[in-house]
């Protein structure tokens, strides 16, 4: 008995004191922001048709649905050229600063809000993948996806750096989005422009409330209890998110599984074939042509592919069959990616999968883009460096005998993979 209640307090703890998994939650920030990002860019000269008022889905008939479906857009709130405009650039800015990891809380809910909106105003629009990028903007919001790789963690290193050398740091920046984001929330409430249901009102109604409440307690606040009081809340329910995210992305291939099992063509072992010569889908027909040649492998890929799907949330209790199974889940997507035409929908289920990967393996991911990014740095004169030192660092002496300037020493946290400093707190406003 001893020995459970022990066990219930510490994981207790860990749930209240700790944001769990801060390198898989990047990863997911970064995995669908840049999915996001490279479809609206791919698409830009192409917006038009796809999500524009002169759109073949027009204006009255995205209106005609919404009024029946409840759901929450934003090109909805006008009929215009520049409106439009606007919300599909704002869309491309808030998935790039999402990626880099800057203001993330702010920059998810607007993720959100321009996923949703341009999603929402034609639903016809998709391949799979963006009924993933769908869930996943909302979950986002919950989350503390900005504790690693992010400009958010940098900028709290500096401040917590700034501050043991005794200066006073405040965050403007934060408090000045946030106003602003506040006023077009209460213009659109005003106009009556929150059209939908309740629930993305809601939701953005008590983001920007709790970020308030984060700013006035950091503010004004003399004991640190209260601050301790919305730290242990944010880590709930970020936890919380990242279990939902988890328990979706189970949830998607275990479905997909059990309808494939149902199928004739995935029971008698042809089902991968036909896909591989519609028109559609075979952006490169004579690789089409030589992996449908032969039928052993074409059986073994659509069984295979019903195994995997089908098992992979039975195996998250063992850590070595799990990780065989999400590589080969990933080697697959990728597959799908460059055989069917479909890289928005892969590298949306590879970012989905990208929260059951090891630790350990992203630590040593981020350890090895840290050192690229420091070698690209340094490169010598002739290669596209400069080769000078630092801007504040002093020339390396030539002459014999002559001191030369140790190199400062690293400091815990100075790069996004250390774990000394895995969740370090964005100042001012949680990341």
């Amino acid at each position: 008995m001893n020995r459970f209640a022990l066990a219930v307090s510490t994981a207790i703890a860990r749930v209240t004191e700790t944001a769990l998994g801060p390198h898989q939650t990047a990863m997911i920030r970064i995995g669908f922001s840049a999915t996001w990002l490279l479809f609206l860019l791919r698409e830009f000269p192409h917006r038009q048709e796809l999500y524009g008022p002169d759109g073949p889905w027009s204006w009255n008939l995205a209106d005609q649905l919404i009024s029946l479906n409840g759901a929450f857009t934003a090109l909805m709130w006008s009929n215009g050229q520049f409106w439009f405009g606007t919300v599909y650039v704002l869309a491309v800015l808030s998935s790039l600063l999402l990626l880099l990891g800057w203001h993330t809380r702010a920059m998810s809910v607007l993720f959100m809000v321009g996923v949703l909106s341009l999603q929402n105003r034609s639903i016809f629009m998709g391949d799979g993948g963006d009924n993933v990028l769908h869930l996943m903007c909302v979950y986002l919001v919950f989350t503390r996806c900005g504790q690693v790789w992010s400009l958010d963690e940098r900028r709290a290193r500096r401040t917590r750096d700034a501050r043991a050398r005794g200066e006073h740091v405040v965050d403007r920046v934060g408090p000045a989005l946030w106003t602003v984001l506040g006023l077009v929330l209460m213009s659109a409430a005003f106009l009556d422009k929150l059209n939908g249901d309740w629930f993305v009102p809601a939701l953005l109604w008590a983001v920007w409330l709790a970020q308030a409440l984060w700013w006035a307690v950091g503010r004004f606040a003399r004991s640190g209890q209260s601050r301790i009081t919305l730290d242990v809340i944010a880590n709930i329910v970020h936890n919380g998110a990242l279990l939902v995210i988890m328990a979706e992305a189970c949830l998607i291939y275990a479905t997909a599984g059990w309808y494939k099992i149902q199928g004739s063509r995935w029971q008698d072992g042809t089902a991968v074939y036909y896909p591989l010569h519609l028109e559609s889908f075979s952006p490169w027909p004579a690789l089409a042509d030589l992996l449908s040649a032969n039928g052993v492998m074409v059986m073994l890929v659509t069984y295979g592919t019903v195994a995997v799907q089908v098992a992979f949330p039975f195996t998250l209790f063992n850590r070595r069959v799990k990780n065989v199974l999400l590589a080969a889940m990933i080697t697959e997507h990728a597959v799908i990616a460059v055989v069917l035409g479909l890289p928005f929908f892969s590298l949306a289920m590879i970012a989905a999968d990208s929260v059951f990967l090891p630790t350990s393996f992203l630590r040593r991911l981020g350890d090895g883009a840290a050192r690229v990014r420091a070698r690209l740095r340094a490169r010598p004169p002739g290669r596209g460096g400069t080769g000078l030192p630092a801007p504040g660092r002093p020339l390396p002496s030539t002459e014999p005998g002559a001191a030369q300037t140790p190199p400062p020493a690293r400091r815990p946290g100075d790069h996004p993979g250390d774990p000394e400093n895995p969740d370090p707190r964005h100042v001012g406003f949680p990341a």
